[in-house]
């Protein structure tokens, strides 16, 4: 019964992630944006099978690459997020379209992660997805209140640009 649980822990966050990121936001930082990716590694780490079975130090290299993957995609998605500040002061993000492609890119690499384990016999639970996606959530919220805090030091209350922008848009108006 907890591997339903932990399926749908992860599903419930990823979703939530994903849709609340491809809509604009507000962007609080007082806010504890560690919370959710602490209480996701809580979860993991106390599974007891996080190193399951006997092949100890292979499934330990599968989930430090599964969880370098994990930092690499939300260090990736913060920064294909394209930030803003409008003219009261309050910042503003939104994923880009460079941000699926990271995401594509990571579910990629951590479904061949799955398959390299399994070819030399690692079983991999759930709770090593939970923990690479509290990485990636991790990640993403901290470098993207870097750069939001970067975006508060500048004179000028121009947006931050993302990969794939040419030039700056209107701090203003998000585009259609």
């Amino acid at each position: 019964m907890a591997w339903f649980v932990n399926a749908l822990l992860i599903g419930a966050v990823a979703a939530l992630a994903i849709v609340r990121q491809f809509r604009a936001g507000r962007v609080d930082t007082d806010r504890r944006w560690w919370v959710l990716p602490g209480i996701l590694a809580f979860v993991a780490l106390r599974e007891p099978d996080l190193l399951g079975g006997d092949r100890h130090t292979a499934s330990a290299a599968v989930l430090a690459a599964d969880l370098f993957v994990g930092l690499a995609v939300g260090a990736g998605w913060a920064w294909t997020t394209r930030i803003w500040m409008e003219t009261d002061g309050t910042v503003w993000s939104k994923s880009t379209k460079a941000s699926v492609v990271v995401w594509a890119a990571g579910v990629g690499l951590r479904a061949g992660l799955f398959v390299c384990g399994a070819m030399v016999g690692v079983h991999q639970g759930s709770s090593a997805l939970i923990l690479a996606l509290a990485a990636t959530l991790l990640v993403r919220s901290g470098v993207l209140a870097w750069r939001v805090q970067s975006l508060h030091r500048t004179p000028t209350a121009a947006p931050a640009l993302t990969y794939g922008d040419g030039v700056p848009r209107s701090p203003w108006k998000e585009p259609v």
